[in-house]
């Protein structure tokens, strides 16, 4: 099952940071942040941290 955000990245991994920054209206350090993240671990969901859970 692929979500939103699988489709996005899929269909947009050729385009330019500039464009699709532009074309879905958010910054550019976030498209960045999540292609690189989608290249690295294949997904764009949060991932587990380490430490113990805040009260």
């Amino acid at each position: 099952m692929q979500t939103a955000s699988t489709n996005i990245c899929e269909r947009l991994c050729n385009e330019s940071i500039c464009e699709i920054s532009l074309l879905l209206n958010i910054p550019q350090s976030t498209v960045s942040g999540t292609i690189t993240k989608w290249k690295q671990l294949g997904t764009t969901a949060t991932q587990p941290r380490s430490g113990r859970l805040r009260k």
